[in-house]
């Protein structure tokens, strides 16, 4: 059993521990993101769904992880602890998987619902343990989460290529029945999850005390009695997420009902705190309003953009034969892997030479990155044949923008936020941030089906017509939401006082 200190005490750039947790992490996110990259298509080619339908599934699907991640975080905070939260969370998320990996169209909401509630207590917790790894104020920590991120973009990267690849033949499809193609790659979701937990149960006796329960000054039975009511009650809101997420329209009153109350209760706590500490929760609001538009157009990627590439793009990137879903499911996480390095340098370089933009300016280049992409996507209908088919080396370039924007914002947002909000308030302002992400996702499902809906009844060459110029219009809110940030850029600085 390690003490605290002697993982503090690490030699060299990384603690082992971060090995153990980046490797569980990496297959988590390999499930999350095969899953979430075959949603929309199988809604539309499997369960029959219509196209605007599909979007606002998907929008309600998405939102509800996001939100449940605050949920989840905050259990864990005051009762599980970390490592239960995030064991009871990959239980819950391999019972969704092999739910549907039985039989996807009779179970797909019943599974679904299972997953939702898993991520949101496996999620945020295991991210909190890489941060335990490392005393306060070590400046080792940042190059410990540009690791550990690297390992969430690998997951990505594979699951979100191999899961849909399979499920539409265009891999391994000689050994694949094509009867049971989804059965198998939902089934590929459950076993790198399986993979993922057991990573985590075999190492964690490496983690000395991080992460064990908040409770342990309450005697054991009491402690018991509130675990076990945490499982229960998990279990019994599945009926009721599966409701939400079959019905959108009670998805609707969901959201119109938590962010308002997370924000009031926001505002109850300020009434604590001094004027100074209050300018930079104002400022830390300003970023999390804006990452919720970012979010609603970066996350067409597994709504519109799914269904974009499932009908409407060719099959080679630079002459090599590839799935289209594949690629815009995985291109921005090859490519995050890639340029995150550099882009890292690019800073510190800026950074000597004092000429590095301060952290509002940075997510106006986010903005201003994402509509330079979504103009791209808008650009491919000028490349198209008669059946509405058009470049996927095109596609994906616009991915390759548009991940320059995310390494602008996603990085530095998480970082921002615990800098500017006093220690009282650091896991409210957490889950703020990760609602902000649930809102993103719920209106990125309303942009989408607004889209969806302008092309129905089309043929596939007007729905490519259809899609492009929504994507145009994406792309000038984009613009515009950049521009705004950076105008305001000092007036926010000022707001955030001593923090850079």
């Amino acid at each position: 059993m390690y003490t605290v200190e002697e993982i503090h005490d690490f030699k060299g750039k990384y603690p082992k521990q971060l090995w153990y947790l980046f490797f569980s992490e990496m297959w988590e996110r390999f499930s999350f993101y095969g899953m979430r990259g075959m949603l929309a298509v199988f809604m539309v080619s499997q369960l029959m769904m219509d196209e605007k339908t599909a979007n606002l599934q998907y929008g309600a699907t998405q939102a509800f992880v996001y939100a449940f991640t605050f949920i989840g975080g905050l259990f864990a905070d005051k009762i599980l602890g970390y490592r239960k939260s995030l064991f009871w969370g990959g239980l819950l998320m391999i019972v969704g998987s092999i739910i549907l990996a039985i039989d996807p169209k009779q179970f797909f909401f019943f599974g679904i619902s299972f997953t939702i509630i898993g991520t949101g207590f496996f999620k945020p917790n295991i991210s909190t343990m890489v941060g335990k790894l490392y005393r306060d104020g070590d400046n080792r920590r940042d190059a410990g989460f540009s690791f550990f991120y690297m390992g969430v973009n690998l997951g990505a990267l594979l699951g979100g290529y191999i899961c849909i690849a399979v499920a539409n033949g265009t891999l391994w499809e000689s050994f694949i029945p094509e009867h049971l193609r989804w059965n198998i790659a939902f089934g590929f979701a459950a076993v790198v999850m399986i993979v993922s937990l057991l990573t985590f149960t075999q190492t964690q006796k490496t983690l000395g005390e991080i992460g064990l329960s908040p409770l342990a000054h309450l005697e054991k039975s009491k402690r018991r009695t509130l675990e076990i009511a945490t499982y229960i009650g998990s279990l019994v809101i599945i009926p009721i997420i599966m409701t939400m997420v079959a019905k959108t329209e009670y998805t609707d009153y969901f959201m119109f009902i938590i962010g308002p109350l997370a924000l009031l209760y926001l505002f109850f706590e300020m009434r604590n705190f001094s004027l100074v500490e209050n300018k930079k929760l104002l400022a830390a609001l300003v970023f999390i309003l804006f990452s919720i538009f970012f979010w609603a157009f970066f996350e067409q990627s597994g709504g519109s953009l799914s269904l974009f590439a499932a009908n409407n793009l060719d099959n080679t990137v630079l002459g090599v034969k590839l799935d289209p879903n594949g690629v815009n499911n995985s291109s921005n996480s090859f490519f995050v892997i890639a340029f995150a390095a550099l882009v890292g340098m690019a800073w510190l370089w800026m950074n000597k030479r004092k000429i590095e933009p301060n952290t509002v300016v940075k997510f106006g280049l986010a903005f201003l990155f994402l509509a330079g992409g979504f103009y791209v996507f808008y650009y491919t209908k000028f490349f198209s044949n008669p059946d509405g088919i058009t470049s996927l080396d095109l596609f994906t370039m616009g991915w390759l923008v548009i991940t320059f924007g995310e390494l602008c914002l996603s990085p530095i947002g998480m970082s921002a936020m615990t800098k500017l909000s006093p220690q009282k308030t650091q896991a409210v302002i957490m889950g703020m941030w990760f609602l902000a992400s649930a809102y993103g996702q719920y209106f990125a499902g309303i942009l989408g089906a607004n889209i969806a809906e302008a092309s129905e009844n089309s043929s596939n060459f007007d729905k490519l017509i259809v899609y492009a110029d929504g994507y145009k219009d994406l792309a000038i809110y984009a613009l515009v939401f950049g521009l705004v940030l950076i105008a305001i850029s000092p007036f926010v600085k000022k707001l955030m006082q001593d923090v850079k």
